[in-house]
């Protein structure tokens, strides 16, 4: 279906293209359908934690699906998801969300944060207007590393093609963004797979959070107290939580065997 992936565009690269070479067959259809998935529904999602009236606690929570009370323009009466709580509110401290993972009114910086909430894991994606390059696109995915805060999360500029289509990489077009998201879940290309999209609360509360990794420390090895039976033995139970690998055993085992009467320290 796709011609073979070139190296992709980030997002601060350049301007948007209007065209690009492929070795696609063009299809003429019409232009409305061009990078618009199957139609769904939208919620709406806050983009901060909003402090209640009493400041005893947050009315809403960044991440949380939003129950539109009444909307004036500017501002909007909202009820929370998860505390009930209602609030009145502007307009651009909510996205709208369609299509799962098509947001709108979502800053970069708000991407992150929203991306970096302890319910995503690797793979964990959105799809935004592009701040820097007029109607274009931008991907967010998370790829959880050790390195620092803003880099778990990397940004791809998605663009059109004269006929409408969409691609981050030139020689990979998609008729929508849909198909996009679609190819890139399912082959390379990218810092990682996509997976699921951002998490939302109130929508994806049987998604667990993700657990915080637990750092197993062994005990420092002790050589003389191990007899020799221990590196030499062979014989290990489903419960045996020897010291030594099997790989370590054998090598010692080969050296003992070597200079076998030359040295009897491990006979203890």
């Amino acid at each position: 279906m796709c011609a073979p992936r070139l190296c992709f565009q980030p997002e601060d690269m350049g301007n948007c293209p209007i065209g690009c070479r492929s070795n696609l067959t063009v299809l003429e259809n019409p232009p409305e359908t061009y990078g618009s998935p199957p139609s769904q529904g939208s919620v709406l999602v806050s983009l901060c934690n909003y402090p209640s009236f009493e400041h005893t606690g947050w009315t809403m929570c960044a991440g949380e699906r939003l129950t539109v009370m009444s909307d004036d323009g500017d501002f909007m009466m909202v009820r929370s998801s998860t505390t009930g709580g209602e609030s009145y509110i502007p307009t651009n401290y909510t996205a709208r969300v369609t299509h799962r993972w098509l947001f709108t009114g979502i800053s970069r910086y708000k991407a992150v944060e929203l991306l970096m909430l302890p319910n995503n894991d690797t793979g964990a994606f959105l799809i935004r207007e592009s701040e820097t390059s007029k109607d274009c696109y931008s991907l967010s995915v998370l790829r959880r590393t050790d390195s620092s805060y803003l880099d778990c999360v990397k940004h791809y500029r998605i663009s059109h093609i004269q006929n409408g289509w969409l691609y981050i990489s030139p020689g990979v077009t998609f008729p929508s963004l849909h198909q996009l998201v679609q190819h890139y879940s399912e082959s390379d290309g990218l810092c990682c797979r996509l997976t699921e999209p951002c998490f939302i609360q109130g929508l994806d509360d049987t998604r667990e959070a993700r657990p915080k990794p637990t750092a197993i420390r062994r005990p420092t090895i002790n050589w003389k107290d191990i007899s020799r039976s221990v590196i030499l033995g062979r014989t290990r139970t489903e419960s045996d939580n020897s010291l030594v690998s099997e790989g370590l055993r054998e090598a010692i085992a080969s050296y003992l065997q070597m200079t076998d009467g030359n040295d009897h320290s491990w006979d203890t």
